[in-house]
């Protein structure tokens, strides 16, 4: 019973997308230590409440989504069974406790620095109020407007520790997270295209086609690359990196499109995404870390 009540908090709060959320915090928080040379060790407490704090606010995020969007994810297979559409967690337990993860998560932010928990609730505000409760229903470029607070856990990383967000590297990395989303999300849109048709949801596949999905989807790819020279004034180890992984990207999608139908090609660029985020935010870890410890 009490496994069981852990996994329905799980689903509750998404925890694959904390974990997914967390990696971009890090280690944008490793590379502002390394930008602006501080000690790794003295920062070890910022280390902890950011990862507390993002976690927790991202959580929050994810439950008030669930609450509002709990009739139309009944209507979807992939969502169906979260608590808030089988009723297994009443949503006025889900609200309660979605509001307290977003005081603790904001705290723990806080003790960071107040531009750290800022960012932490302008997050949370975008992901609710612009997506979930105007543009998710109403628009194809709901994905765009979401992309913005997903991006914004490399804000709070960076900021955490550093003295000022203003530096290339760190709007490089917050633009290449909002630009990522689309190639993303539109993959994931196409492959459960039946769902988001069955709950009138205006994903870009569904109301204009895979052709013009896999059109703008490649428009997103070369302006991802181009973001990589946002990297030129730190490094251009990352810089190449970053863009050796776009171009891959970009070369997987023009050259499989033309190979496989929509349903392969999506599979494909949802899977590469997944492989494209966790080696470039791996290559930021291991640039930041490794030059921390040569310095």
């Amino acid at each position: 019973m009490q496994n069981k009540k852990i996994e329905l908090w799980k689903k509750a709060v998404k925890t694959g997308i904390i974990k997914s959320n967390l990696i971009p915090m890090f280690a944008a928080l490793m590379l502002a230590l390394y930008t602006y040379h501080l000690s790794f060790i003295e920062n070890i407490p910022n280390m902890i409440f950011a990862l507390i704090g993002s976690a927790a606010v991202i959580g929050a995020a994810g439950i008030f989504n669930n609450i509002y969007d709990h009739d139309i994810d009944a209507k979807m297979s992939r969502t169906k069974l979260r608590p808030s559409v089988t009723g297994e967690i009443n949503l006025r337990t889900l609200l309660i406790v979605g509001i307290l993860l977003l005081i603790i998560g904001l705290g723990f932010l806080a003790l960071t620095t107040l531009t750290a928990a800022i960012l932490g609730f302008l997050g949370v505000f975008f992901y609710v109020v612009p997506y979930t409760m105007w543009t998710k229903r109403r628009t194809i470029w709901n994905t765009e407007v979401g992309s913005i607070s997903g991006a914004v856990p490399p804000l709070i990383g960076w900021a955490a520790v550093a003295p000022t967000i203003w530096h290339p590297a760190c709007w490089a990395l917050f633009i290449i997270m909002i630009i990522w989303q689309m190639p993303h999300f539109y993959a994931l849109a196409i492959r459960k295209k039946d769902d988001y048709a069955a709950a009138k949801i205006p994903m870009l596949p569904v109301v204009k086609g895979v052709k013009r999905t896999y059109i703008q989807t490649n428009v997103y790819l070369i302006l991802l690359m181009l973001t990589s020279f946002l990297f030129v004034p730190l490094s251009w180890g990352l810089t190449l990196s970053s863009l050796m992984l776009g171009g891959i990207w970009l070369w997987i999608s023009l050259v499989g499109y033309r190979q496989m139908d929509g349903n392969k090609w999506a599979n494909k660029m949802f899977g590469y995404s997944l492989i494209y985020m966790t080696a470039l935010f791996a290559t930021v870890i291991i640039y930041a870390g490794v030059g921390m410890i040569l310095r």
